[in-house]
């Protein structure tokens, strides 16, 4: 996918940290192509990029506005069509991860044309996707999933695929929604496929390879989430993975945006994702724990870390606080 780099960052007026992930995984995977960032007066969201308006981002060098945010439901709200509009005018490239087709906003296929500036909707499936089969394919796989959303299957991903890189072995990070995408400049927005081509998708993202080369598949979802089980497990079937990473955050205590839904338990997790898994790899094995450690001081990050070594009988770390070279080791060593 061609994107117009470097970028302004849009948080809108996004007030929760959680739904605007997209900006944030973009400055901490793709800093050199961050410029600054964009906020209306009420949002609350600061990525600690430079503050500058679509005017003097062009005039710094930014090529296009990437909407930072990713909220449940992904909808553009009708409120943010004037800034857009801004942009386009000053030149820049909309790059969208939302739901919302970027056609659909009042005015701006009109703008974009005049401006001779491109609309992109990240969020776009591939056509004619085939159905999932579970024949057997050559390489290796592995697939990160989560006890919920959103808290940290991306950066574990990320994380592993660059420290296998920094072994010298053959991966690649493959990725599944849309700030994936952005930062690997392809990928499946899993979210957006038929559900009868989920599977397909992804063993058409992850095809046949060399029997020493990895595909670190980012997760989607989770298993526990009562709206996006639907899209982990078409996932965790067509990813056929040799190896799962099981992700969580020990400070959360229900699904998010779910209250009424208490978090499983990490050895519950571990056991469901596996008798899933098991349908189109027998041999699938569990071979690392992922902690979002963030609003845990260091010695409750280690207490956190030690304990889920404890419950699951595997490595564990933090992607963005300790070193993942138990979890390579133990992975490799399958």
């Amino acid at each position: 996918m061609l994107l117009g780099k470097p970028y302004l960052i849009f948080l809108g007026d996004v007030v929760d940290a959680v739904a605007a992930k997209t900006g944030f995984g973009a400055r901490d995977w793709a800093p050199q192509d961050c410029l600054g960032q964009w906020r209306m007066p009420e949002c609350r969201v600061n990525l600690g990029l430079p503050e500058m308006g679509p005017v003097a981002a062009a005039a710094n060098g930014a090529r296009s506005l990437l909407i930072g945010i990713a909220p449940p439901g992904g909808r553009i709200p009708e409120a943010w069509g004037p800034a857009l509009r801004e942009a386009v005018e000053a030149g820049l490239n909309i790059i969208s991860g939302m739901h919302t087709r970027l056609e659909d906003i009042e005015g701006l296929v009109t703008l974009a044309g005049r401006h001779k500036v491109r609309l992109i909707n990240v969020r776009s499936p591939p056509k004619d996707l085939p159905i999932g089969t579970g024949v057997k394919r050559t390489g290796k796989r592995l697939l990160t999933v989560g006890t919920d959303c959103a808290l940290g299957k991306k950066y574990t991903a990320l994380t592993i695929a660059k420290a296998l890189q920094l072994r010298g072995i053959a991966a690649d990070f493959r990725a599944t929604g849309q700030t994936g995408i952005i930062i690997a400049g392809s990928g499946v927005p899993l979210d957006c496929v038929v559900a009868d081509f989920i599977s397909g998708a992804i063993e058409q993202l992850t095809p046949e390879a060399s029997a020493d080369h990895w595909d670190v598949i980012e997760g989607q979802g989770s298993l526990f989430h009562p709206g996006y089980a639907g899209v982990t497990l078409g996932l965790v079937h067509g990813a056929q993975p040799d190896a799962l990473i099981l992700c969580h955050d020990p400070t959360r205590k229900h699904i998010l945006n779910n209250p009424h839904m208490p978090m499983p338990a990490l050895k519950l997790a571990a056991a469901r994702y596996l008798e899933a898994a098991q349908l189109t790899n027998s041999n699938v094995k569990l071979v690392g724990v992922s902690l979002n450690t963030s609003a845990l001081s260091q010695a409750e990050c280690e207490r956190a870390l030690s304990q889920a070594e404890h419950e699951l009988g595997v490595p564990s770390f933090d992607p963005l606080k300790t070193s993942a070279e138990a979890v390579i080791g133990n992975l490799l060593a399958q």
